[in-house]
């Protein structure tokens, strides 16, 4: 079996994408399943490149005991497109600023995080709202959901 490339993508990568990435990280190894994946994280913006979780999002994922050691924010490259599997962004903003580093999606890799829960729709930005609450339960319930339909889809 091929391995799971999943990118998750979002303004920064250094709060909604590397929670997402860290979430789906730990529900793999949970599930026994780190061989059958390859997942990460990137930015559609070059502002914070380099700069590692923010510390909110950081402590959010602390209190969960995920951790995210290492990290470094980096910015979405057009061969990310042939790389990954899915490329799954977290807002419809996202949706439309990685179309200028990634103009085309002839696969349909480009799409949303919670497009694969039963409310599809946006993660809200936690450096905007404050509500990393609210990010945690998206971004929880984002990974669940595309992690059981990946699993059903590829039979693991």
């Amino acid at each position: 079996m091929d391995t799971i490339k999943i990118l998750f993508v979002c303004h920064g990568n250094i709060c909604r994408s590397p929670m997402a990435e860290y979430v789906m990280k730990d529900m793999v190894h949970k599930a026994g399943l780190e061989q059958h994946f390859e997942i990460a994280s990137a930015a559609t913006s070059r502002e914070e490149i380099g700069c590692g979780v923010y510390p909110p999002a950081r402590q959010k994922l602390a209190q969960h005991g995920i951790g995210c050691k290492g990290h470094a924010a980096r910015q979405v490259r057009r061969d990310d497109y042939d790389r990954y599997d899915y490329l799954i962004c977290m807002d419809r903003y996202n949706l439309r600023n990685i179309t200028r580093i990634i103009p085309t999606d002839p696969q349909n890799k480009i799409c949303r995080l919670l497009d694969f829960t039963h409310r599809p729709g946006d993660v809200a930005d936690p450096w905007y709202t404050g509500d990393f609450d609210a990010t945690w339960r998206d971004v929880n319930d984002g990974c669940s959901a595309l992690l059981t339909l990946l699993r059903q889809e590829k039979h693991l």
